[in-house]
């Protein structure tokens, strides 16, 4: 049978396809459905062979390759940065054009491939998404409320709970039945964000509570529920890094390296990482070095680090280390041990 290997650039509606064979020759294109049945037969129709299909990492990857893998097909996500790379040296561009480009890769092997993720660590990083973005509107919420206040010469102020907050606004508004009106809209919308929040934050406590992972990385100092859940639901197997160095850099935490003959620069993050992932591990080392009450070495050596080289160098680097401690405490299956007397913790 011949061997035959697929390119499938997927949109909402519809996926170019490209199927071609081992000498790079196109065996048969077309365009079908962005559906996994009308893919499914396309492949086994198009492609009786196929020993590979690829797809670009994407909205729509993580649910396609995981149910064309559930139909028995060869299908693998690869690196959608690498892909363009690779596909923006071709002249023109198309849809049809990118599938041909996809089958090339396909049948070469010059890609890397994107680890797609379980169902239940789908479901956890789009809980956090979720809660991110009611978090993101009611901040954005309460600047609108505080901006309108202040062309009237009226000012919030320092207000920590919605308690507090409604009865300023009370005193505030006392007199001013008008401007009371205009913002009684922003004031509803951010009781109900308030209300589906909290509800929120019961189910993240009592998910966390069940885990006994989470609890486990939640000993380690500034990581918190949130930490815990984003680096568990975005790691899922720490038997996919040999050593814990590459969990830093999968987090995009590690400096840009530029090398030739003698020159050898470091620069600013990669960032060509988990956003996520860094973002939580970043937030914690915010948590660590501002809030945490408890001494302990690293965040001794974070603040020594701070005074030397600035706040958000300092985080930058603790994120950094905090991500390598958080593996360890996985693989080695310990909790974090607090030495304040020691130097700090060094990792694997």
């Amino acid at each position: 049978m011949l061997e035959t290997y697929a390119g499938l650039d997927v949109s909402d509606k519809q996926t170019h396809l490209c199927v071609m064979d081992g000498a790079g020759g196109v065996v048969w294109r077309g365009r079908v459905a962005s559906d996994v049945d009308a893919l499914a037969r396309a492949l086994r129709r198009h492609a009786p062979g196929l020993v590979r299909a690829v797809i670009e990492s994407g909205p729509l990857s993580n649910w396609l390759v995981s149910e064309l893998r559930g139909r028995g097909l060869p299908v693998i996500c690869i690196c959608a940065r690498q892909a363009k790379g690779a596909l923006s040296a071709r002249g023109a561009k198309s849809d049809a054009l990118d599938a041909e480009g996809l089958g090339q890769l396909a049948r070469t092997g010059w890609y890397r491939e994107v680890r797609v993720k379980a169902h239940s660590s789908r479901l956890d990083r789009s809980f956090l998404k979720v809660r991110g973005q009611l978090v993101k509107a009611r901040g954005g919420l309460v600047n609108q409320l505080r901006g309108t206040l202040k062309t009237f010469g009226l000012k919030l102020g320092a207000v920590t709970t919605p308690a507090r907050r409604e009865a300023r606004l009370a005193v505030l508004l006392a007199d001013e039945p008008e401007l009371a009106a205009l913002v009684a809209p922003l004031r509803a919308a951010l009781a109900v964000l308030g209300s589906e929040l909290d509800a929120l934050e019961r189910r993240l406590e009592a998910r966390v509570a069940d885990d006994r992972l989470c609890r486990r990385l939640m000993s380690a100092p500034g990581v918190g529920p949130i930490t815990a859940l984003t680096f568990m639901a975005t790691i899922e197997e720490p038997g996919r890094f040999a050593r814990a160095a590459q969990v830093a850099a999968y987090a995009g935490l590690v400096p840009r390296l530029d090398e030739s003959g003698e020159l050898r620069l470091k620069g600013r993050i990669t960032k060509r990482g988990d956003a996520m992932l860094r973002h939580a591990l970043y937030e914690a080392a915010n948590s660590l070095l501002g809030r945490l009450k408890r001494p302990c070495a690293l965040k001794r050596w974070g603040l020594a680090l701070q005074q030397a080289k600035g706040a958000k160098h300092a985080r930058v680097a603790v994120a950094r280390k905090l991500a390598m401690i958080l593996y360890c405490l996985w693989r080695d299956g310990s909790n974090f041990h607090w030495q304040p007397s020691q130097a700090a913790p060094q990792a694997a």
